[in-house]
């Protein structure tokens, strides 16, 4: 059995030399975009809470709520970031990958609950104006903040977004749809607000209506993040057109009469392939032995990283019969 992980070399940039980002290098990226997000969350969270309550704006307080809520997901973030990047030990063998898609779940759960709150209340003030209840008229310091939580929200997006795809980070990519999905909000926030303020008495029912829109984008965007979160805890294998490719850079790896078992699955940043290689019974070990490490290069080759894990079990050929993909029948596990 053979079995290679990426060797850890750096340059003086924190970059190995194929330009992948380090572990340290992708932590220290990590945590200081999120402490950026993190004070700006701070500062608009406040802001859009005072600022809905001096402006009489039910959607500016429910969308400063929402703004809070990203202290949570930032914090769990740095902590979880932090682990996931660890290197492999004694008890996390395949390292501590399965914490960062852990903690992307916790951010899709914290958005759905934000986003059922904030449908509530706005449903609960929808009905009281419908029932003749005079919604007050926002003050103008509700639609600039709007304007300025719209403009923070979508460029700390753009911001955390590259930085999450620079160090390929589920996590962090995850925190800047946090973001996104907060810009969207002010939109609607926008929109809800400024219909208040020049539509009369009956165009203040915009408002709340304004807060339950942003529910429903802010709940989409959470179950678009749980999916692939939920379905990597539960092992599910990688795409098919990834395992096509995977399987294609086995058959093509001189020495290789056929394979079977491929087993493939996510582990955080990292992805974890399995296979048995079938070759000549009558080659040396030390052949077999280059034979396996040249597929575990070339699956790996597949990917833009070297951050896969791939195990390969050597067994002899025994012109057992050959599919179409290069692949054979093998009864026994």
């Amino acid at each position: 059995m053979a079995r290679r992980e990426a060797d850890g070399m750096q340059d003086i940039n924190g970059r190995n030399p194929e330009g992948i980002v380090a572990p340290e290098e992708a932590v220290r990226v990590a945590r200081h975009v999120t402490w950026v997000g993190f004070w700006w969350n701070a500062l608009l969270g406040v802001a859009k809470v005072c600022g809905g309550i001096l402006g009489r704006s039910n959607a500016l307080v429910a969308d400063g709520i929402h703004s809070f809520s990203d202290f949570l997901s930032d914090i769990i973030v740095l902590v979880m970031v932090g682990i996931a990047r660890k290197k492999p030990d004694e008890r996390y063998q395949y390292g501590h990958g399965k914490y960062e898609t852990f903690a992307t779940l916790l951010l899709s759960v914290v958005l759905l609950a934000v986003a059922v709150g904030i449908f509530a209340d706005g449903c609960r003030n929808v009905v009281s104006a419908l029932s003749g209840e005079v919604i007050p008229r926002p003050g103008v310091i509700a639609l600039d903040l709007c304007v300025l939580s719209l403009v923070v929200k979508e460029w700390l997006y753009r911001y955390t977004r590259r930085a999450g795809e620079r160090i390929n980070s589920a996590a962090v990519v995850a925190n800047a749809w946090h973001h996104r999905s907060d810009a969207f909000s002010s939109i609607a926030t926008l929109v809800g607000v400024g219909g208040a303020m020049f539509l009369g008495e009956g165009g203040r029912v915009l408002d709340p209506l304004a807060a339950m829109v942003v529910a429903v984008m802010i709940a989409v965007v959470s179950v678009k993040m749980a999916i692939p979160a939920i379905k990597e805890l539960l092992e599910i294998a990688l795409p098919a057109d990834v395992e096509e490719r995977i399987r294609e850079a086995i058959v093509s790896t001189p020495g290789v009469r056929a394979y079977h078992h491929v087993r493939t699955r996510r582990n955080g940043y990292s992805v974890i392939v399995e296979v048995h290689i079938k070759v000549d019974p009558d080659i040396s070990v030390i052949s077999a032995h280059d034979i396996a490490s040249d597929v575990e290069r070339r699956i790996r080759g597949v990917f833009d990283r070297d951050t896969s894990i791939v195990t390969t079990h050597i067994e002899p050929y025994n012109g057992e019969r050959i599919g179409p993909d290069g692949s054979c029948v093998k009864n026994d596990v």
